[in-house]
């Protein structure tokens, strides 16, 4: 499949994942001259027709899509037996990889995940689209930090008969609801279910359910309650734990309504005044049910029958006396009761029409403007008169300060409601946009705001962006503020990607070349390194590196060629020719140096001896050259001794086995001190004489 072109435009670069249905592969998208990410149906369902009826009608709805923390889908198509859907390439890591890697993460960036996979969930459910299998492997985390949620709709082309063999059952059983385990019908809150379950494996590391079968873990998600995510991790405040336990209450009817109700309440859930809420509570579903088994004392026979005995009868004798007695004073009594209330109704009645033609007495309404709130309610209720409130706009009055009242300066009755018209403050205005613009376009916007440049703080950071442009800015486009000249406004600039010296590979072996390169997040791919000949770097090491040389500027993921050494051409002439090194006087020590020049090295100090009082002769290892001879230089005391010149002959005459004049030059510096020789390459020899007959190599 690497190397193949569908729909005539997209290029098959590499693979870079696969699940149960689908592989996924980078590519390129050669029309518009940007990388893609291209999902392939597996072969085994190629044929289904109607799971590709399927497969297809859910991509084309997941395209519908777009939002920016949704995978964008660019087209869907096929070739051939080929089945695929192209969509957009995020260049970063998965937060099942996140997880494993940093787990349990920061409150905040869990927080952070969540509200912008609710973001995304809450725009796929307003366009009748479930994802029904939201789980870290399907969430990515882009460079700049974005999530993007992938795989929208897919599960819905997994029928029946399909869905144990692709496994995606079993692959996401850990984080499926209730009602998928049951088969029931699922709907939006069957994603949220899945979300709380995210959000319990990043903030303890571990997920909620665990089982030695997809069915015993199917069954905990019915039976079992969750272990509360406080006892895994106590760092989690108590408004973060509530919005799980909410999020994976077994009943549709506790969880989150919507999407958009749960990124609310994420909104705010590290706000000061929230983190230390009460525990949620929630009604016990055995509590609620009427047709529930009780426990209840059986009857016995007999046991709520009335015995009577002669007790009781003349009990019963005695009663029936004293209800005849009490019939006899008890009509009395009751027209007694009528008379007096019959009293009472005439004299409140006679109080209240006096009351109505009494004129009342009259209070004067005190002036309270110019004061806070609560003293203009403290002072009228001092004259038992009421304020009725009214907010106003003002950019001259404090917050909460009476601007006027209705009436003021004359005499009302006690209860009277007086209208209080009570400043806002200055009307609100709306942060402007400024994330993509340059960073002196977004101060410019911003001061016309009359937000003060000295207000405006700029944090540059290395990032894939253009460099010099505004990635993110605090506060957010769109959030509310009274006062311009008091905002703080914070700009994250791009510096562009970051880049450091390109290391020096020169000289190293193959190996220790590709570990350099791996360390500094480079790429070296197989085709990138070639082979060939060399007299200057032995067999396995670098010869050459490109399109980066030692010391210039590259940034992270840039690509890396190399050209290592093979060993030395086939006409290369390794000798080893002897050398007589003595000191400048017999007895008395003297530093030689041996100076060499041949087809592998330039002005190479072969060696280094010290501390030499006697004549000695040293074997010399040399390479030499159809186009280049080599030279030795004996340097006594830093002073040249002696030059030896080895000419690509003398080695053809040693391979061959002939003892001829090797053609060597030795020079006696002696004879013509600071005179300068010439070899056979033409490289300067410093001596003065110089001898033909030359010493056998």
């Amino acid at each position: 499949m690497i190397g193949r072109q569908l729909g005539g435009r997209y290029e098959i670069l590499g693979r870079v994942g696969g699940g149960g249905m689908a592989i996924v592969y980078k590519g390129l998208d050669i029309l518009l001259h940007r990388h893609v990410a291209v999902k392939i149906l597996r072969q085994q369902y190629v044929h289904d027709e109607e799971f590709i009826q399927r497969f297809r009608r859910e991509a084309q709805a997941a395209a519908s899509l777009s939002h920016p923390n949704v995978v964008s889908i660019y087209d869907v198509g096929q070739e051939e037996d080929v089945h695929y859907i192209v969509m957009e390439y995020i260049e970063g890591t998965t937060l099942n990889e996140l997880i494993k890697e940093k787990a349990p993460l920061q409150v905040e960036e869990a927080v952070h995940i969540a509200s912008q996979i609710c973001d995304a969930l809450d725009h796929a459910h307003h366009h009748q689209i479930i994802h029904r299998d939201i789980k870290p492997h399907n969430i990515l985390i882009g460079r700049n930090g974005r999530v993007k949620v992938t795989d929208f709709g897919i599960a819905r082309a997994v029928t029946s008969s399909t869905i144990t063999q692709t496994g995606s059952v079993v692959g996401s059983v850990h984080y499926f609801s209730p009602e998928h385990a049951k088969g029931t019908p699922t709907g939006e809150q069957s994603d949220l279910y899945s979300l709380g379950i995210v959000m319990y494996q990043m903030l303890t590391g571990r997920l909620p359910f665990l089982g030695e079968s997809p069915i015993s873990v199917a069954l905990k998600h019915l039976q079992e309650d969750v272990e509360e995510p406080r006892k895994v991790n106590p760092l989690i405040p108590q408004s973060v734990e509530n919005i799980i336990l909410r999020a994976m209450r077994k009943s549709t009817s506790e969880r989150y309504r919507s999407a958009k109700d749960m990124m609310n309440d994420l909104e705010s859930c590290l706000l000061p005044h929230r983190r230390g809420e009460p525990k949620a509570s929630f009604l016990d579903e055995d509590e609620l049910d009427e047709e529930r088994t009780l426990v209840i004392p059986a009857l016995r026979p007999g046991q709520y029958e009335a015995v009577r005995d002669e007790e009781e009868a003349d009990e019963e004798e005695e009663l029936t006396v004293k209800e005849k007695k009490k019939k006899s004073w008890g009509k009395p009594f009751a027209w007694f009761i009528i008379l007096t209330a019959m009293l009472g109704i005439m004299w409140y009645s006679v109080g209240y029409v006096k009351e109505m033609i009494a004129v009342p007495s009259e209070v004067d309404v005190p002036d309270v403007v110019n004061m806070t709130l609560d003293q203009a309610k403290q002072e009228l209720a001092s004259r038992q008169l009421e304020a009725l409130v009214e907010y106003l706009e003002s950019s001259d009055v404090p917050k909460d300060v009476v601007i006027r009242q209705n009436p003021s300066g004359m005499k009302v009755r006690p209860g009277y409601k007086v209208t209080l018209y009570v400043s806002e403050g200055p009307a609100k205005q709306k942060m402007p946009e400024v994330v993509k613009l340059k960073l002196s376009d977004a101060k410019e916007r911003l001061t016309k705001w009359g937000i003060k440049p000295e207000n405006i703080s700029v944090d540059p950071q290395f990032m894939d962006e253009e460099p010099d442009t505004v990635v993110t800015q605090t506060p957010g486009p769109g959030e509310e503020f009274t006062d311009p000249s008091a905002v703080m406004v914070k700009l994250i600039v791009s510096k562009g990607p970051e880049t450091f010296k390109m290391p020096n590979l020169i000289g190293k072996t193959e190996n220790e070349a590709r570990n350099m390169v791996m360390v500094n997040n480079l790429k070296l791919s197989n085709e990138n390194v070639s082979y060939e000949a060399s007299y200057k770097q032995t067999k396995g090491r670098v010869i050459e590196q490109f399109p980066y040389q030692p010391g210039d500027e590259v940034s992270p993921g840039a690509e890396i060629k190399l050209i290592v050494s093979s060993g030395f051409p086939e006409e290369a002439g390794p000798m080893s020719v002897p050398v007589t090194i003595k000191p400048t006087s017999e007895g008395k020590p003297s530093t030689v140096k041996i100076i060499l020049n041949d087809a592998q090295y330039d002005n190479f100090e072969y060696q280094t001896l010290n501390n030499v009082v006697k004549t000695e002769t040293l074997d010399v290892k040399l390479v030499v050259s159809p186009q280049k001879n080599a030279v030795i230089q004996v340097k006594v005391d830093n002073i040249i001794a002696e030059v030896i010149s080895v000419t690509y002959q003398d080695y053809l005459a040693q391979k061959n086995g002939a003892i001829p004049g090797t053609g060597a030059v030795k020079d006696a510096p002696a004879s013509a001190p600071g005179s300068m020789g010439t070899d056979n390459d033409g490289n300067g020899a410093a001596g003065g004489s110089s001898s033909t007959g030359g010493r056998q190599s």
